[in-house]
């Protein structure tokens, strides 16, 4: 565990936390609360993220989001929580709330045909390998677990294939953590983590964790408002605050969420 900005103080930030009537805390899914995989339904939490979630949720004073690339539905699954957590999916374009209800956003018309377009000139990827994955606002293309030298060819195809659909203000060509994602612009985990802080109370105390690209935007948004946590074994050049390696320095940050009382129970079988 290292902290990357000299002005936070780790032990100011734990004992503000454990004053604090009012609590965020904001995670990634993929590479943060459970590793990648080939098969994304295969990526499921480290072991004992999910009890140590549910025994954070049993405080009424902290708030749980998820903030995902992937669909909310399929993170609600993967997760398994006793409570369901309120889930951002598609980079913020849907919004699950914890009682289930999912809101949609849509891009325009004109990027939605630009989209399904992109997805066709992208099949023949397929081919080689690859995954394709379509969201609301966005297409994927996935490499993971290819042989290098078949992923480094697949990056130029597809880049040639897609930067024309970004060559206006529209859409954008984002690499992440395996492969690359062309998407409309407008929403991202910035607008997802804007949204939650000004939905709390000026005195919150507030984190956001998140391992990929991605989440550099989410970073930027809680700077100076919260913490930044990088969460990967590796350390890159980064926007965060601080940077710890899962599953062990994850697992020690999150009991730090925990109301000395709150016993953590696992589950049978688990």
């Amino acid at each position: 565990m290292r902290v990357l900005t000299p002005s936070v103080d780790l032990d100011q930030f734990y004992a503000t936390l454990s004053n604090s009537s009012e609590r965020v805390l904001m995670l990634d899914y993929d590479g943060t609360l459970a590793p990648f995989k080939i098969r994304p339904e295969q990526a499921v939490p480290y072991p004992g993220v999910v009890d140590l979630l549910d025994a954070v949720m049993q405080q009424a004073d902290t708030r749980v989001v998820i903030v995902s690339g992937r669909r909310a539905s399929e993170v609600a699954a993967l997760l398994s929580l006793r409570r369901s957590p309120e889930i951002w999916g598609a980079h913020g374009w849907e919004r699950m709330s914890a009682d289930g209800v999912v809101g949609v956003q849509e891009p325009a018309e004109e990027v939605r045909r630009a989209l399904s377009l992109a997805e066709a000139a992208a099949e023949e990827f397929r081919r080689a390998g690859a995954r394709i994955e379509c969201k609301p606002a966005s297409v994927a293309l996935h490499w993971r677990g290819l042989p290098a030298i078949k992923i480094a060819r697949l990056r130029e195809q597809v880049k040639s294939a897609w930067e024309p659909f970004a060559a206006d203000d529209a859409l954008e060509l984002i690499a992440f953590d395996g492969g690359l994602e062309l998407r409309a612009r407008g929403t991202n985990k910035e607008h997802a983590v804007r949204t939650v802080l000004s939905e709390s109370g000026a005195a919150c105390v507030a984190a956001y964790f998140g391992d990929d690209i991605t989440d550099e935007d989410a970073f930027r948004a809680i700077k100076g408002h919260g913490l930044g946590v990088l969460v990967r074994s590796e350390l890159r050049e980064t926007l965060a605050d601080l940077w710890l390696r899962p599953p062990r320095e994850l697992i020690a940050f999150l009991q730090h969420w925990l109301r000395p009382g709150n016993k953590l129970t696992r589950r049978a079988g688990a």
